[in-house]
């Protein structure tokens, strides 16, 4: 729920990209869209891992696991920040703001890579 300005953005992103590369992942797709960015990667064992930032900069994590055994989930340990009514059809937006995610300037001292 962190605004992450379109400024910064591209930092989130590489940042992620490095994580996911130095950990093996397989990088299925990227998607370098100005207002909608996303990767799509593969991990060793078989899990689909994706970061897709959407309308008004709300990023989505998303993972989907290879087939596994139903077991139990422990209740998260942390409120919702997001509204949880099922009835209210209304789209979560950013709505945490941080000193760094949130700048409206690009970070300093960043420049793009050239792969």
């Amino acid at each position: 729920m962190t605004v992450i300005s379109a400024q910064r953005r591209g930092s989130l992103l590489g940042v992620v990209d490095r994580y996911w590369r130095n950990s093996g992942y397989r990088m299925r797709a990227v998607n370098n869209h100005v207002d909608a960015p996303a990767m799509y990667a593969e991990t060793k064992d078989g899990f689909a891992v994706s970061l897709i930032v959407a309308d008004k900069g709300q990023v989505h994590f998303d993972v989907l696991s290879p087939c596994v055994s139903y077991s139990e989930v422990a209740d998260s340990p942390r409120q919702a920040t997001a509204p949880l009514d099922p009835e209210v059809e209304v789209i979560p937006r950013p709505n945490i703001h941080s000193d760094f995610w949130s700048a409206q300037t690009p970070e300093v001292g960043v420049t793009a890579r050239g792969d």
